[in-house]
């Protein structure tokens, strides 16, 4: 889970759990009912003991944390082979089981502190507590020296939303400082320039890193606060340091920066007054249509070694053929990946073992195919994609997206899972970025049939739906539903399903305790699980092609997909 400091949090929405049609229409958008085939189905057999199998396995310290290109993803692979073919399935890419991704691993060390000089004065950073960075350039040594710095406000750049925060400034060689998030998200409502409370891609780390880049720009330092992030500095630290995957660049890369970094909120305030500046007052400033970059008059340096090892990953691919339409397709997606060793806690275990984040996600793959194989095959074909380096940055999940085996436009839609909450039953389900397919309608009937509920996804802000697997094939047009564990849990609500969620994120979320758990109990995650059941169903039995709906980001390019098809959308 690339994502979250997890989604529960401490927003409630409301103090009663609303049905899924009236949540759906609480949104304001269309519900995407109208027109579409949503046959009934049986509930699946699915298998608990899959479950606890497959996640206590994966996460075992014998699996080292399935950090892609180590002897934890030779374990992965060959472990989810044998259980998508007892299962049922055939090979899904060809006569193979897998998708090559080729990869770059860089493992940055020896890093010199961050130094900001102003005049005669520098100010000095320690890597770890007060500053990371990496470099996606595969050199072996990254020297940043005597680079300009300039805050940026946000770093966004969106012309069709009438917002540039580098016109004006020329950004070429140095240091750009940004903030996380994007100008409107302490706002209560979903309306505004850049949605609102809602995070929109723009809010991203990725994309200021790109931007960036695009800009010119030598250096990145993402300014680090805690809510616009949803996420500690301990999940900074933990996952900016150690092994970094990329994608192979191939011949003709994107522009690149020479350093990527993040600095705690506090170093931002200091170098700031030392430049005679205001962190609040330059915050408050970039949330405005009239902000312009402010030079500080000041430079950063650094230098790292870095180890490179360039390897091949994998995407693991099964597929239960359609009876009727075995050329159209619905996608279940879940990350194998996790980060390997990292940083030890304080009773020196340092692998990250990935037991909720995504041991869960991946057995449910092996559990749904079970379940659809033992139902038989439906009208459309299921396929079930373990996808590499999500951790990474989606790696695994953006290859697919861009080198397809089977085609997009003849992909129907899709569901992701990463990470399932094993604490116990929940009345609904959250629902990450509703509101914006037709998808949502067989996640309606399939909460129906099931009796439970859907919650909104309280912190629109933090932009979860832009932060796993299903976001690469959004990126592509392929409708795609991202569902999490409930708030409202039978015993103890929404406190206590709040509690559950900040316990892990506070001493688990991508670190060493988020270990397998002989005392968990599956009824929740079994409840979740017969819910993707049930949609992913429903979906291989219709004859319907749900699109995005009006007004989505992402609509406009299914319409192009579907508009070039000879079959499928």
């Amino acid at each position: 889970m690339i994502k979250q400091a997890l989604k529960l949090g401490t927003m409630a929405v409301g103090a009663l759990a609303l049905t899924a049609c009236d949540a759906m229409s609480s949104l304001g958008g269309d519900t995407g009912m109208d027109g579409m085939d949503i046959p009934e189905v049986a509930a699946g057999e699915l298998s608990e003991e899959t479950m606890v199998d497959i996640t206590r396995t994966l996460s075992s310290d014998e699996f080292e944390g399935r950090m892609p290109g180590t002897k934890g993803e030779e374990l992965t692979v060959a472990l989810l082979t044998e259980r998508f073919e007892a299962a049922g399935l055939q090979p899904g890419n060809g006569e193979s089981w897998v998708q090559e991704v080729p990869l770059v691993e860089i493992t940055g060390k020896n890093f010199a502190p961050l130094t900001i000089t102003n005049g005669d004065t520098d100010l000095v950073y320690d890597f770890g507590s007060e500053w990371v960075g990496v470099t996606y350039r595969e050199d072996e040594q990254t020297q940043l020296a005597n680079s300009e710095m300039v805050f940026v406000g946000y770093g966004i750049n969106a012309p069709e939303r009438d917002w540039n925060d580098y016109e004006g400034v020329d950004v070429k060689g140095k240091t750009v400082v940004v903030l996380v998030n994007d100008p409107d998200y302490e706002t209560t409502g979903l309306e505004g320039k850049f949605n609102g409370r809602a995070m929109t891609f723009y809010g991203r780390w990725t994309y200021k890193y790109e931007e960036a880049a695009r800009q010119g720009a030598a250096g990145v330092l993402i300014v680090h606060d805690t809510e616009p992030a949803s996420y500690g500095w301990n999940v900074v630290e933990s996952s900016w340091s150690g092994p970094q995957a990329y994608p192979a660049r191939g011949d003709n890369p994107p522009p690149l920066t020479t350093m990527n970094g993040w600095i705690q909120k506090e170093v931002a305030r200091e170098l700031l007054a030392a430049a005679g500046q205001d962190l609040d007052a330059l915050t408050a400033a970039a949330k405005t249509e009239e902000f312009e970059a402010v030079e500080l008059g000041m430079s950063a340096s650094t230098s790292f070694e870095n180890d490179i090892r360039t390897f091949q990953s994998q995407n693991v691919i099964g597929i239960l053929p359609g009876s009727e339409a075995p050329d159209e397709y619905v996608i279940h997606t879940a990350h194998w990946d996790h980060l390997g060793r990292c940083k030890a806690a304080d009773d020196g275990d340092d692998i990250c073992n990935g037991a909720v984040d995504n041991a869960t996600g991946t057995a449910a793959l092996v559990a749904l195919a079970e379940a659809h194989s033992k139902a038989g095959a439906p009208k459309r074909s299921l396929v079930f994609l373990a996808v590499t380096a999500e951790e990474s940055g989606l790696l695994g999940a953006y290859y697919y997206a861009s080198n397809p085996v089977f085609p997009l436009d003849q992909t129907v839609g899709g569901i992701n899972m990463d990470a399932f909450q094993v604490a116990g039953p929940a009345k609904d389900v959250t629902v990450v970025g509703p509101g914006k397919s037709q998808l949502d309608a067989f996640m309606m009937a399939a909460l129906e049939a099931d009796g439970r509920t859907m919650t909104p996804n309280p912190k629109p802000e933090a932009g979860y739906y832009y932060r796993s697997d299903h976001f690469a094939f959004a990126k592509q047009g392929v409708p795609m539903l991202y569902i999490d564990g409930g708030e409202d849990l039978v015993e103890g609500g929404r406190e206590a399903g709040a509690a559950v969620a900040a316990d892990y994120t506070e001493n688990r979320y991508h670190g060493p305790k988020d270990e397998f758990n002989e005392e968990w109990d599956w009824s929740g995650v079994m409840g979740d699980l017969q819910l993707f059941y049930r949609i992913g169903r429903m979906m291989a039995e219709s004859s319907s092609w749900p699109n995005w709906n009006e007004g989505d980001e992402f609509k406009a390019t299914r319409d192009e997909s579907c508009a070039s098809a000879e079959t499928g959308c």
